[in-house]
C-alpha cells in the first residue's frame, strides 16, 4: 500500500478542494473550463486560418509573377487586382479577424472563467479533473502517482 508520507501519492494543495466547496460547485467549474478548453481550440483554429490565409495570399502573388513571367499578363494583372490582398471577409484581413475575436470574445471568456475559479474555489483549476484522477489512479501503484516524481520517471522504468 501507499506509503502516507510518500508526497507523490497525494494532489498538491493547488488540486484540493477548499473546505466547504460542493460537489455542484466543483462540477459546474468543471463544465466551465471544458467550455474554456473547447473555445482555446476553435482560437488555434482561427490562428490556423489567419496563417493559411497569409499563406495562400504570398503563394498567389508568387502564382501571379510566374504567370506574368510566362507570358500571361492579362490574367496575371486580373488576379492581382481582384484577388492578392483581398480582404478574407468585409473589411477584413484575417489578422483582424482574430484580434475581433481576441478582444470581443475570448479575452472576456477567459476573464470570466478566470473570475469564477478566484470566487468560488480561490483560483485554483482543474479541480474536476484533479478530483478524477485521484479517483480513478490505482493509488501507490507505478506509474499511478498523485504528481510527478521529480528525481526521474515513475518507477525508474522510463516516461509514463
Amino acid at each position: 500500500m501507499a506509503d502516507p508520507a510518500n508526497s507523490t501519492d497525494r494532489p498538491r494543495p493547488e488540486h484540493v478542494r477548499p473546505d466547504g466547496v460542493s460537489d455542484a460547485t466543483v462540477e459546474a467549474l468543471g463544465k466551465l473550463s471544458e467550455a474554456l478548453e473547447a473555445v482555446e481550440h476553435a482560437r488555434g483554429h482561427l490562428y490556423a486560418f489567419h496563417r493559411l490565409c497569409g499563406t495562400g495570399d504570398l503563394t498567389l502573388g508568387e502564382a501571379v509573377d510566374q504567370l506574368r513571367d510566362a507570358g500571361h499578363a492579362e490574367l496575371a494583372d486580373r488576379i492581382e487586382r481582384e484577388l492578392v490582398g483581398r480582404n478574407v471577409i468585409h473589411g477584413r484581413w484575417s489578422f483582424q479577424i482574430v484580434e475581433e475575436y481576441d478582444d470581443t470574445y475570448y479575452d472576456t471568456f477567459r476573464s470570466l472563467e478566470r473570475l469564477a475559479r478566484d470566487q468560488l474555489v480561490g483560483g485554483r483549476r482543474h479541480l474536476f479533473e484533479a478530483e478524477m484522477k485521484e479517483d480513478r489512479r490505482t493509488h501507490g501503484a507505478p506509474h499511478h502517482a498523485s504528481v510527478p516524481d521529480d528525481s526521474g520517471p515513475q518507477g525508474g522504468n522510463g516516461p509514463g
